[in-house]
């Protein structure tokens, strides 16, 4: 309720679409992988239960130019971050991790500071591409293959004893 009750507030009542499912989330990525564009500017992502609120970022970040989160796990999805402010304490080293390695910004811990960074992203393009070439070069390092890693040493673990 307090997403939508700003949308009325900045004016945009009635001009965003709200998305309520996972297949909502699927048929919406599907569409932008075909080429389409969102039918609004604003498209809200709204839940009644945790678990598709979590897989939306899993299904969506292969689709997102930027990611506007809260320095948290998803400072180490492979996708460009704004990074607002942290929740807790502990959250200040993701955004500072994700600054160091190039794909996110610091943490943006104003309004001022979100709006510094949206007009970077809106107006010149080199934060952005800065941004994906990290993210390219970093995966070649295998920065992003920790699950991967970690899978692969649990399998050889348990094939060694």
């Amino acid at each position: 309720a307090a997403f939508k009750d700003v949308l009325t507030e900045i004016g945009l009542d009635g001009q965003y679409d709200t998305v309520t499912s996972t297949e909502g989330v699927n048929k919406f990525r599907d569409n932008l992988l075909a080429g389409a564009e969102p039918n609004t500017a604003v498209t809200l992502f709204s839940f009644d239960t945790y678990f598709p609120a979590v897989a939306t970022t899993d299904i969506l970040s292969r689709v997102a130019d930027v990611l506007a989160c809260k320095p948290s796990e998803l400072a180490f999805y492979p996708v460009p971050k704004l990074m607002i402010r942290r929740v807790g304490d502990h959250e200040q080293y993701s955004a500072l991790r994700a600054a160091e390695l190039g794909d996110g910004t610091l943490e943006a811990r104003e309004i001022e500071d979100c709006e510094t960074y949206m007009n970077l992203f809106v107006n010149d393009n080199s934060l952005l591409e800065q941004m994906n070439t990290s993210i390219v070069n970093n995966n070649k390092e295998g920065i992003y293959d920790g699950c991967k890693n970690a899978v692969r040493i649990a399998l050889e673990r348990s094939q060694a004893s």
